[in-house]
């Protein structure tokens, strides 16, 4: 090969790995690069070994199922797929319908608004995000509302994500962040003016523990809207490809096990909420959340080859791949869900502390 044929070489190998990681590589604006991605607060030579150990949890199913080794579970799974997640999603960790002629980024905000506007919160009242992430929704719900936000994630490199991204949106003062398990919260009885989860509480073993920490921090007479993960009514237990669909989902979310929606209420009635409203905002007319997912199998193809370049050449850590093939997976079993409606992310209830309390 002569110098100028190499030069050439070199320079389009050069050129079309820029276009891949710099052009293609923000999910959005604000976003992260390809080639930024790390095991969040997993050191790098560890990252595969922590992937293998969270799928030894789903060899050992009774090990999911003791309430005191799910908050290490969840942990290491936001610190294998958070860069990943806001490479290829954004900044929000969660679906949301699609709404006609709107941007999956605007049906995502949109989304978000209504949380705060159901719990009729207003300007200056401090409000609870309860697995907030890496504090998409709370900046979003912060500016549309102009509340206070505080939100609490078990995993420390989401809180210095978020922390991050407050201060460049510059609503730092309005958002705040803790690192901490929401079934045991750092935060003194009847001190929020309301609360809010989107697609967080799916992660608690028992969701009466995270709705009954969520009553005890509201002040009397707020509101607490959350958006579920659940099996709703056409899901049959007895059919091994509705088995098959809502376990996929559970190994590649780090969940403990779906809840069916009729579960909800009772939960929340149980610690003591009056529930006000109940409704599944995936059914028609609601527009398929689903339909991001079907649509971005193109762009899964062309990450996961520029994750496999990247961990080959040593700047992603050795495991990226995996997860991101883990993710993949996923995202089949999440449509098939959508598809055949056994499954939703959106099965909302908004419920209400009681002025004073319950007579036992």
């Amino acid at each position: 090969m002569d110098s100028l044929t190499l030069v050439c070489t070199v320079s389009l190998l050069a050129g079309g790995l820029y276009w891949f990681v710099c052009i293609l590589g923000s999910a959005e604006q604000k976003g992260k690069h390809a080639s930024q991605l790390t095991g969040g607060s997993i050191q790098r030579e560890n990252v595969q070994d922590n992937y293998n150990e969270y799928w030894s949890f789903f060899r050992r199913p009774k090990e999911i199922e003791k309430t005191e080794n799910v908050p290490a579970f969840v942990d290491t799974f936001y610190n294998l797929v958070t860069d990943i997640y806001e490479w290829g999603w954004g900044q929000s960790f969660h679906f949301s319908p699609a709404i006609p002629g709107k941007s999956n980024l605007e049906s995502t905000k949109i989304h978000e608004q209504m949380a705060v506007d159901l719990i009729r919160v207003k300007p200056g009242q401090k409000i609870l995000d309860a697995g907030c992430g890496v504090g998409g929704p709370m900046r979003a719900i912060a500016a549309h509302s102009g509340c206070n936000v505080v939100g609490i994630t078990i995993n420390e490199y989401q809180v210095s994500r978020a922390k991050a991204h407050n201060k460049k949106a510059g609503l730092d003062g309005l958002c705040d962040v803790v690192c901490g398990n929401f079934l045991e919260m750092p935060f003194e009885e009847n001190s929020f003016d309301g609360a809010y989860s989107i697609e967080a509480t799916c992660h608690a073993p028992k969701l009466e523990d995270v709705y009954g920490e969520i009553f005890r921090v509201l002040k009397p007479g707020s509101m607490y809207v959350s958006y579920e993960w659940v099996t709703t009514e056409l899901y049959n237990g007895e059919d091994p490809e509705h088995v098959e669909v809502i376990q996929g989902i559970e190994r590649g979310d780090a969940l403990p096990g779906l809840r069916s929606y009729s579960d909800i209420a009772e939960v929340a009635k149980k610690v003591g909420f009056e529930v006000v409203k109940e409704k599944d905002l995936a059914k028609p007319p609601s527009q398929p959340w689903w339909t991001r997912l079907k649509m971005g199998r193109i762009a899964y193809w062309r990450n996961h080859i520029l994750v496999m370049v990247l961990e080959t050449l040593g700047v992603a850590p050795k495991g990226t791949v995996d997860v991101h093939e883990m993710l993949f997976k996923t995202a089949d079993y999440l449509t098939r869900g959508g598809d055949s409606g056994i499954f939703s992310p959106m099965h909302m209830i908004l419920c209400k502390k009681p002025e004073k309390p319950q007579e036992s």
